[in-house]
């Protein structure tokens, strides 16, 4: 019983180790992403490549497929 109690305290160090190793990457990389799909929204028009449609998806918390330019034009107004 009790290297099945080690395993899994080794186990809960190693991913608290990795989320503040890789949370601060992933931070990075999320402002990273919203200045590189905040450019593809300034030069171009609907439709956008399936990537910017997901992530604009996601940004204004409506499916892509009901997204319409003035909701992409308030976005890029708001930030």
């Amino acid at each position: 019983m009790g290297a099945r109690r080690i395993r899994r305290e080794q186990r809960r160090y190693d991913m608290a180790e990795s989320r503040r190793t890789n949370g601060m990457l992933k931070m990075k990389e999320r402002i990273r992403r919203h200045h590189r799909m905040m450019e593809f929204l300034k030069k171009g028009k609907l439709p956008f490549t399936p990537t910017v449609m997901s992530w604009l998806s996601m940004a204004l918390d409506k499916p892509s497929r009901l997204i319409v330019q003035a909701d992409v034009d308030r976005l890029l107004q708001e930030g």
